[in-house]
């Protein structure tokens, strides 16, 4: 296979709207591969979530007892409820099988974070009724819908690459 054969990507993606609806539908969240590591992505997104959003937050790692506090869980099927959105922080080989385990457990949608696309994760996810979003994160869209893209710096509310000078007091 060609390099370009290997990075095509065919599947589209729900809209800005779409995406919204999903989030604005949702009472509960799974991340799985939830990391106790605070350089992670995965344990940025879950504090936005836990203080931010209005979600309950399920996390799952079958290497960690607890993450911030709450209970961790070693699958999906570990979860004391059925997550509406399962949000994977997971190798791309892995994403088939964490989207089969969604479809398994009832989940309503499979979101795969910045940087994860994987077509037939997407495939298996939609197969089983469930809405798929792809390369996006949970925590950027949740902001961006809600005003909040501040909160870690991505709105500065300057208009311009160029940074900002500050005079020095006298």
């Amino acid at each position: 296979m060609s390099e370009q054969t290997l990075t095509a990507r065919t599947w589209q993606g729900p809209s800005a709207p779409e995406r919204l609806a999903i989030l604005r539908r949702a009472r509960s969240i799974a991340i799985v591969g939830a990391s106790t590591n605070p350089a992670r992505a995965s344990y940025f997104v879950s504090t936005y979530l836990l203080s931010s959003a209005p979600y309950d937050v399920y996390f799952v790692n079958p290497r960690a007892e607890t993450i911030l506090g709450q209970p961790a869980y070693a699958s999906l099927a570990d979860l004391p409820v059925v997550p509406d959105i399962v949000d994977v922080f997971r190798r791309d080989a892995d994403l088939p099988g964490v989207a089969r385990e969604a479809v398994e457990v009832g989940a309503k949608a499979l979101w795969l974070q910045l940087g994860s696309w994987n077509e037939e994760a997407a495939a298996i996810a939609e197969a089983g009724g469930l809405d798929v979003v792809m390369d996006r994160c949970v925590k950027i869209e949740h902001a961006r819908f809600h005003g909040g893209l501040h909160l870690a710096g991505f709105n500065t509310g300057e208009i311009t690459s160029r940074k900002q000078r500050v005079s020095a007091r006298r």
